[in-house]
């Protein structure tokens, strides 16, 4: 009977740890987890794995991104864009970020209360989803500029507080 208890209370751990870390990705960028057959070789992928990695993220960004009326990403350095990180940037920027100011507002509130400090994939598609916000940003007028600037400072606060996570006393609080 011991055995048999000591068993299921070690599937019961292996299954709520499995499903607390899928959970946790997925609460902040749900898109991450869907597969798609286009792009099942990308799952939940990661640009930065290494400081070349960096550098090259930091090359597309500079190298200016075309954003069409669909909202779809692309890098126009053609030979940039035919780096093997382009795709899977591109994949990033075209399926797992958000792109209305609801899934936005979304992400940043559950930012807001996220307990611990982010992952890493999670803080680089924070980072390419504030790029997005400020593209939009810049390109809005009137009362649309205001809610995307207004977004684009909450995914800032977001990223703010958690690159000081380690000092703050309130972990789910932003400061104002």
């Amino acid at each position: 009977m011991l055995w048999k208890t000591l068993l299921l209370l070690l599937f019961y751990y292996s299954a709520h740890a499995t499903m607390t870390h899928r959970w946790s990705r997925a609460m902040l960028f749900p898109a991450a987890q869907r597969v798609k057959r286009t792009s099942a070789a990308f799952l939940s992928p990661v640009l930065q794995n290494s400081l070349e990695d960096v550098v090259l993220l930091y090359e597309f960004l500079l190298a200016e991104l075309d954003i069409d009326k669909g909202q779809r990403i692309s890098i126009k350095d053609e030979e940039l864009a035919s780096l093997r990180k382009a795709a899977e940037f591109d994949i990033i920027c075209n399926e797992v970020i958000p792109k209305s100011i609801t899934e936005i507002h979304r992400l940043s509130n559950r930012l807001s209360s996220y307990p611990r400090v982010l992952k890493k994939e999670d803080f680089e598609r924070t980072v390419l989803t504030m790029v997005y916000t400020a593209y939009r940003a810049a390109q809005s007028q009137g009362h649309q500029k205001d809610v995307w600037a207004k977004s684009f400072v909450n995914l800032y606060k977001a990223l703010k507080h958690d690159l000081m996570f380690p000092y703050n006393k309130e972990p789910s609080q932003w400061e104002t």
